[in-house]
C-alpha cells in the first residue's frame, strides 16, 4: 500500500481591508489586489520553506469594533501575523488588539501617528505617519502661495489630527486655518464661508462620495471662487471613483500619494501586474499591499512563524520593496516600528487629461 504524503500546511496571514460600505471600498480592493499579487509570487517561488502562503481575509467595513473582533478571530485561527487596513481609526483598533494578544501586525496604509497608545514591539507600519505626510502637504500650500486655508471637516480623530498638524506647521509661515463643519453647513454655505474668510484654499477633510462630491461641485460652480484651490490631502482623488463621479471638476485637486517619482525595475513590473489584475491604474495603496507581503514573506523565511520572533525581527528588516528599500526604525513620537523613508508626493489630476496624474511637490 502506497501512502501519499500530506501536502504541507499553509502559513497563514490575516488580512484586514475595507471591502464593503461605509468603508472606502475602492481602497480596500486595491489593497487586497496588492496583497494577493505578492502572495501569488511568493508561492510561485516555493512559498515559505516549501509551505504555501495563504491569506485569511476579513472585511473591516471601516468599523473599529469589527476590526478588533477580526483580530481576535484570526489570532485564534493561528495566523502568524496580521496585515493590511486602510482606515486609520480602524487600524488603531486592530493594532491595540494585536498588541494585547501578542500578535504581529504590519499596517499597510493607515497614517494616524498614535497607532497605539503606548510604544509596542508588536506593530510595524509601511505608510508614513500623518505628521510627516501632512507637513509635506502644508509646505506645498505655502510654496503655492496659500496662507489662508479653510478646511471642511467631519468629526474624526483622523481629521482632527490633520487639522492640528496643518495649523501647527502653517502658523510659523504666517498661515491660518479655519474649520468649517461639513455636517452643519450646506455646500452653498461652505462657499459663502470661503468668501467671508477670504480663504484661497479649501481642503476636504470629509468622506467620499458625500459630502466631498457635492462640495467640489458647488465650489467649482461659484463664480466668486474661480481662483480658490481645492485640496484633498487624504487622497480621495487617487481612485477612479473620484474621476467617474466628478469628471473634469475633480481635476487640479492636489492630494498625498506614497510613491517615488520614478519606480525602479521591481516597481515597474509590479505596476504592470497590478494594472492587469485591477483593469485600471493601480493606486499607491495597491503598492502598499504588495510591499506588506514582501516584508512578511522575508521575515517568515528568515525567522519562522513564531509570533514573538516575527515581532523581534522588525528592526532587522532590510527588504527591497516595489517602492524602495524598506527598513524599520523608531521614529520620535511614533509608538510603532516605522518605515522612515516612505516616499511622499503631492499630486493632482491633469485638467487636460483627468486620467493622468501630475506631481506637484515631493517631500
Amino acid at each position: 500500500m502506497i501512502t501519499q504524503a500530506r501536502p504541507p500546511q499553509p502559513v497563514t496571514i490575516g488580512a484586514l481591508a475595507p471591502l464593503t460600505r461605509p468603508g472606502w471600498v475602492e481602497a480596500g480592493r486595491h489593497l487586497l489586489a496588492g496583497l494577493e499579487l505578492a502572495v501569488g509570487e511568493v508561492n510561485d517561488g516555493g512559498g515559505i520553506g516549501g509551505r504555501p502562503l495563504e491569506l485569511m481575509v476579513r472585511d473591516t467595513a471601516a468599523d473599529p469594533q469589527r476590526a478588533a473582533a477580526a483580530v481576535d478571530e484570526l489570532a485564534q485561527l493561528g495566523v502568524a501575523a496580521v496585515a493590511g487596513e486602510y482606515h486609520s481609526v480602524v487600524a488603531r483598533a486592530a493594532a491595540a488588539r494585536a498588541d494585547a494578544l501578542g500578535l504581529p501586525f504590519l499596517c499597510s496604509s493607515a497614517v494616524l501617528d498614535a497607532l497605539t497608545e503606548e510604544p509596542t514591539e508588536w506593530v510595524a507600519r509601511l505608510s508614513p505617519p500623518q505628521s510627516h505626510g501632512w507637513r509635506v502637504y502644508a509646505d506645498f500650500l505655502l510654496d503655492a502661495g496659500h496662507s489662508r486655508i479653510a478646511v471642511a471637516t467631519e468629526p474624526s480623530v483622523y481629521w482632527a489630527s490633520g487639522v492640528r498638524i496643518l495649523r501647527d506647521h502653517l502658523a510659523p509661515g504666517g498661515g491660518t486655518v479655519v474649520e468649517l463643519d461639513a455636517r452643519a453647513l450646506t455646500p452653498a454655505a461652505v462657499c459663502d464661508a470661503l468668501v467671508d474668510h477670504r480663504a484661497t484654499a479649501l481642503l476636504l477633510l470629509v468622506g467620499l462620495p458625500e459630502p466631498a462630491v457635492s462640495i467640489v461641485r458647488s465650489v467649482r460652480r461659484d463664480q466668486r471662487l474661480t481662483e480658490t484651490m481645492i485640496g484633498a490631502p487624504a487622497g480621495q482623488p487617487e481612485f477612479a471613483e473620484w474621476a467617474t463621479l466628478l469628471g473634469g471638476d475633480g481635476a487640479a485637486i492636489p492630494f498625498l500619494r506614497y510613491l517615488p517619482g520614478r519606480l525602479g525595475p521591481l516597481g515597474a513590473r509590479v505596476g504592470t501586474a497590478l494594472r492587469e489584475r485591477l483593469s485600471e491604474e493601480p493606486s499607491f495603496v495597491a503598492f502598499e499591499g504588495y510591499d506588506t507581503i514582501t516584508v512578511l514573506a522575508d521575515v517568515l523565511r528568515s525567522h519562522g512563524t513564531d509570533r514573538a520572533r516575527i515581532a523581534a525581527s522588525w528592526p532587522h528588516v532590510a527588504v527591497e520593496g516595489a517602492r524602495g528599500q524598506i527598513r524599520f526604525s523608531r521614529t520620535p513620537g511614533i509608538s510603532v516600528w516605522q518605515w522612515a523613508r516612505t516616499p511622499v508626493q503631492v499630486v493632482d489630476r491633469d485638467p487636460a487629461e483627468p486620467s493622468r496624474l501630475r506631481i506637484r511637490h515631493a517631500g
